[in-house]
Formats: structure tokens, sequence, C-alpha cells
């Protein structure tokens, strides 16, 4: 193990109730894409925040180079020669790419300097940037770009991934693989965590296995199946989902030409977007982040108001109804944005299934909240969607992402809605909260609901919609049904091409 760029040994790190990493050893070699697998909790959060001099291991010990290595922060190990891009980017939108990665920068050189150096490297790897445009008129796949060169600038050794994919078109992640293979080759150490299997395959050339925050298994995950990766994160066979149900039935949701003004400078305007959701449809929307997918869900839930006749449900119109009142007629919503958005860090599951469910549920009464009954449905949540979590009482900002994301879906499912519209539904969770969290979706339908499922997730789309279409800069593209569709013709969708073959009404019924 002497030729290892990292070594990790014995690395443990225990919270209140919770042992996040136990013994962790392996290593990382030299110009080495290393893949790091596990279900949301298993610890690679907290491994990789140990690497990067966030987190001070209680036991155990790091070598990075040859010699013994335990940054006491962030500057330390990009000092060593560490640099991470981390799953949520951390940009100014109204700031230039230069000064951005100024700020993100120990000794950042001159202006003109730096500029012309963010020229040169993003020009050697393939990621195309000018300095002086404002991040907030960029695409995600472009500031992804500013992370990475960012961290380019600094010569890094060891290259930390968290989710880099997420928010990326397929062509955007072949420049991205472009890149990583390119840094490889010339040296730098790259450790991948992702929960798209696939591109784990593609990519990577080891793979160590965290499960409850112990390492049970290392592999070439090249000579792997997916499923197999899957099962070895998770210690047993990975659940299919399945659909089941009839034909789609009569029209719940009807959208007739809504366009809304863009909600900030950094937002998206709505263009004339007109569709119909059946009951039992799914209707899947795809199309790169910042094309109008927060823009559409706040209209369909009602958080943006729409001009009168617009939007539809079941013949009634709810374009001026707010979020509560289309909640009674039965549209309930999961925006993508866990924290903040869909759920209040800072407030108990209890009070987080009271937020939305309490017209459905009748968790108040008489202006009084019926808290026992409020426990009730969190618990019911938490059996249900398989939550981990000491209780109803913890808070829902203590919960691993996946594990709040199961939660968040789950408070919306069990109030039975005709109409489900989501953003995102399996944003960085792992594969087994994933399929479990797309069986509730195709069951739902299957009950005779109909399903909007956005996301960015191509493959999670195909697995489940019955139609498709993508967003671009507000506008919808024609739908089109999903089986079939390659992965060409769902480019252009997302691209802007609105002159393809729509799908006759009667192909819908």
């Amino acid at each position: 193990m002497t030729d290892a760029l990292l070594r990790l040994d014995g690395l443990t790190k225990a919270y209140p109730g919770v042992v996040a990493n136990s013994d962790v050893t392996f290593q990382i070699k030299p110009g080495e894409v290393h893949a790091l697998l596990g279900e949301n909790g298993a610890g690679k959060s907290t491994l990789v925040k140990t690497i990067y001099g966030l987190v001070k291991p209680d036991a155990g010990q790091m070598h990075f180079g040859g010699v013994p290595f335990a940054p006491a922060n962030p500057h330390a190990a990009r000092a060593a020669g560490v640099a991470m891009v981390f799953q949520h980017f951390s940009l100014f939108e109204a700031l230039s790419v230069a000064e951005n990665v100024a700020l993100g920068m120990d000794d950042p050189p001159g202006r003109r300097q730096l500029s012309a150096s963010i020229r040169e490297v993003s020009a050697a790897y393939g990621l195309p940037l000018d300095p002086e445009r404002l991040v907030g008129d960029l695409s995600a796949g472009e500031r992804q770009r500013v992370e990475i060169v960012r961290c380019l600038l600094q010569n890094p050794k060891l290259l930390i991934m968290d989710e880099p994919t997420s928010v990326l078109t397929p062509q955007e992640v072949e420049i991205l693989f472009h890149t990583l293979r390119k840094l490889a080759s010339e040296g730098t150490s790259i450790l991948y965590i992702s929960h798209k299997l696939e591109e784990i395959r593609a990519l990577c050339e080891d793979a160590t296995v965290l499960r409850l925050g112990k390492v049970v298994g290392t592999c070439d995950p090249r000579e792997k199946t997916a499923a197999e990766l899957a099962e070895m994160m998770v210690g047993s066979a990975l659940h299919v989902p399945e659909r089941t149900g009839g034909e789609a039935g009569e029209v719940l949701l009807e959208v007739s030409s809504l366009s809304l003004p863009a909600p900030n400078e950094f937002g998206t305007a709505l263009r004339d977007i007109s569709f119909s959701l059946r009951a039992g449809e799914i209707l899947g929307i795809g199309g790169v982040a910042g094309n109008g997918q927060d823009e559409l869900l706040a209209a369909l839930s009602g958080e943006s108001l729409a001009a009168p006749g617009t939007v539809k449900l079941s013949g009634q119109d709810v374009s001026r109804a707010r979020p509560d009142a289309r909640r009674r007629l039965g549209l309930l919503s999961a925006p993508e944005e866990r924290l903040g958005h869909s759920a209040a860090p800072g407030m108990s599951l209890t009070e987080n299934a009271l937020l939305t469910g309490e017209i459905r549920e009748e968790l108040t009464a008489n202006g009084f909240i019926r808290w026992a009954k409020a426990r009730g449905f969190a618990e019911r949540i938490i059996e249900a969607f398989d939550v981990r979590t000491p209780g109803t009482e913890t808070a829902a900002g203590a919960l691993s992402g996946g594990n709040l994301q199961k939660f968040v879906i789950g408070r919306e499912i069990l109030q039975k809605p005709r109409v489900f519209v989501v953003n995102q539904p399996t944003w960085g969770v792992d594969a087994a909260a994933a399929a479990q969290i797309r069986q509730a979706v195709l069951d739902l339908a299957s009950e005779g609901a109909g399903v909007i499922v956005i996301s960015q997730d191509l493959d999670e789309l195909m697995e489940i919609s019955d139609h498709f279409s993508a967003l671009n800069e507000g506008r919808l593209a024609p739908i089109r049904i999903a089986r079939g569709l390659s992965i060409e013709e769902i480019g252009l969708m997302m691209g802007g091409a609105h002159d393809m073959q729509d799908v006759a009404p009667e192909a819908r019924a």
C-alpha cells in the first residue's frame, strides 16, 4: 500500500446515537478514478468531510502522499492538494465567473491574470467559460464548470466529486467524463460519489462500498452490473419498480396557454404552456436545470397565480387559487428544494407533517392542533416509506438527504392526491430509496391519480412515464409517448426543438 496517494486506516466517527464511520480502511492510487458507494446514511458524506478537513475523526489516521495527513480545516486540505466539488453549488449569482473563482481560492492572483488562467484551464480541459459572465446567466452545467475550474486552478492531487451529474444533460455528462479521464491520465486522483450506477461502471476503475458506516466490499465496477453494485450497497436484491393498472381515464388537470413573467432577475418566464393530464397517467417533464421547472411547479401548486382560465382541475378553474385551496381539491405538490421549501429544517417531523397535512388529514379542529393525530400521521409516513430516524420529534434538518426526501414524498402521497406534481423526486437518494419512491409514484397512478414528474434524471423519466415532454427556456415541447423515444429525440426536445410531432389527443386517451 506504499504507492497509495491517500490511505485511510481505521477511521471512526460517532455522533450522538449513530456511528457515521466505523473502522473505515481503503486507499486511492495516483491517477485512479475511485468510486465511493453506499446508501443514504451509509457514511459517505462524513468520510469525505474528514478528508477535506471539515470533520475530525474520533479514531484512525490518514496518510497523503506517504506522510501523515490530518487537515484541521479545508484550507489545510487544499494546501496539501485536496479539492472538492460539492453537490450543491456554492456560487453567488450576482457575481461574475472570475469573482466567484477568486472567492473560492486561498490566494487568488490579480483579476487580469485570473481571467487569463480561467480561459486557459477551461479550454485545456474542454470546459469553456467566459470569466466576465454573470453566474446567474449560466446554465447548471456551466455553473458546475465554474466549480471544477476553481478546483483545477489549485492543481489538486486529489479531486473529490459529490453527485456531479445530478443537474447535467447527457451531453454535459460526456464532457465531464472526458475532463475527468484527462485529469486521471495526467496523474490526478478522483474520488467519485454518485447514485447513478451506470455512470460508476462507465467511469470508475475501483470502488469502495459503505453500509451503515462500515466498508463491506471493494470491487472493479466495470466487472459488475448495476444491479450487483446496488445489492452490495443494500445487502439484498434491489426492488425493480413495476406498474399495475389499466388505461388512462378522465382529464384531471388542463393547462391552457399558461404564461408568467420570470419571478426574479435569474428566474425563467413560462411561455404559452398547454397540456392535459388524465387519471392514471404519469407525464414526465425533462430539461436542464433553470429552464422553468421551479416556475412551472409554482404555477401548478398555487404559489404563483396565473391568468383566469389557464389552470383547471377537473373542470374547475383554479388559476387564482392559493395552495391550500388547491390541496382541498386534491392537487398536491413536492418542490425540488428539500430544506426550506418542502420542509422546515428546524421543525420536527411531526410539525412538518402538519404543515401540508393539516387540511386533508384533518390535523386541526376548532383552531387547535390535534397533536396526537399529527404524530400518528408522521409515524405512518416513517413506517410506510422506511424513513431512518430516531422518531417523530427529530428535526427535519437532522435527517440525511435521502431520508428527508422519502419523508417529503411520503407525506404527500399518503394524503391520496388526485393530482400530484413533484420536482426531482429522487434527487440525491440512493438506488434502493429511488426504487421505493418510483414504486410509490407508480402505485399512486395505478390507483387513478394523475402524476407530473419533473426531473433531470432521464433514466427515471423513461422508467416510469407514460408520456414525455421537456422544458427549454420556459417553453414545453410537444408531448410524446415515452416508450421508444431515443436519446437523440430527447436531446432535441431538451434543446428547444418545438416543431416535433405532437401526440394526437386520441393516442393519449
